[in-house]
């Protein structure tokens, strides 16, 4: 059994779980499935807005397929996030893409 199997098997018992929804848009990257990353990311981000690791994957996915203005706002929405959890380390990350999307437009 593959992995993106096993993970939607995991998710079949536990269908709310953040961690696993995740970890299968991760799964769809590498397969380069972005359209079915793209949708699982923004589910998740709609259920748990506080996923926060989500926003900077889902942006640099954005970002890959030409959708620049949305992979912004994807950026920003994940720094205000990670400044309300105290997480700097994620906000720093968002705000390092954030950046070098804005230099590089």
């Amino acid at each position: 059994m593959n992995r993106i199997q096993r993970i939607k098997e995991m998710l079949s018992d536990n269908p709310g779980d953040s961690f696993l929804q995740h970890a299968l848009a991760l799964e769809y990257i590498k397969c380069e499935e972005d359209e079915r990353a793209r949708e699982l990311f923004q589910q998740l981000l709609q259920q748990d807005e506080n996923y926060i690791g989500s926003y900077y994957h889902l942006g640099k996915l954005l970002e890959r397929n030409d959708k620049m203005a949305e992979a912004k706002k994807v950026y920003e929405r994940g720094m205000l996030k990670a400044k309300e959890a105290g997480d700097e380390h994620t906000y720093n990350e968002l705000r390092t893409a954030c950046e070098d999307l804005d230099f590089n437009l």
